[in-house]
């Protein structure tokens, strides 16, 4: 089944394979005129529902701020490989925020708290993410920017941000040498 947009077929099939069995996917919104120019991408643990990734973050759950994920806007979402670990497919997304106690808010809040790990309140989560929190849908939106046979080759590692932290400097010579870092031996008794 293809939708408006999705791309070839085997396509959907991997973005929609990779994301189900993925705990974790990586999302980069459209980039703000606050934000850094290069913001990157953020693990968030979402479930995949009705055709497209279903997140929930706000106070007491995974942060979505700084990400730009604005309702009607677009997103970048990156899926793993289970086997590898390794970036499998990357996709563009529609973005669109549940509005609380519709239908489709409801049926991604039902699978959505059958996933959540350790919520303090367990039972009452439904109210507190409707009073709170913000529920989104990101739904394929075109071909795949990056698949397997159509990567990229070079490295994606980001420059490492700056730090006044110094790596460590040798110990002073004048400082009394330690012997051993464990216990001081104990002399036999007479």
């Amino acid at each position: 089944m293809t939708t408006p947009g999705s791309g070839r077929p085997l396509d959907r099939a991997l973005i929609e394979e990779s994301a189900k069995k993925s705990a974790l996917v990586w999302v980069r919104g459209q980039r703000g005129t606050g934000e850094p120019r290069g913001t990157a991408s953020r693990a968030l643990w979402h479930v995949w529902h009705e055709g497209a990734v279903c997140l929930v973050g706000g106070p007491g759950e995974q942060p979505l701020d700084g990400l730009g994920l604005a309702d009607g806007g677009t997103a970048t979402v990156t899926c793993r490989s289970k086997d590898k670990g390794g970036r499998l497919i990357v996709w563009p997304a529609r973005v669109i925020e549940l509005t609380p106690d519709s239908d489709a808010w409801q049926s991604a809040v039902a699978e959505l708290k059958g996933k959540r790990l350790n919520a303090p309140d367990a039972d009452g989560l439904p109210e507190r993410w409707a009073r709170t929190c913000r529920v989104l849908r990101l739904e394929p939106a075109g071909a795949p920017v990056e698949r397997p046979g159509a990567m990229p080759s070079g490295p994606f590692a980001a420059p490492p941000v700056g730090s006044p932290a110094s790596t460590r400097v040798p110990e002073p010579s004048g400082l009394p040498v330690r012997r051993s870092l464990s216990r001081p031996r104990r002399r036999p008794r007479p």
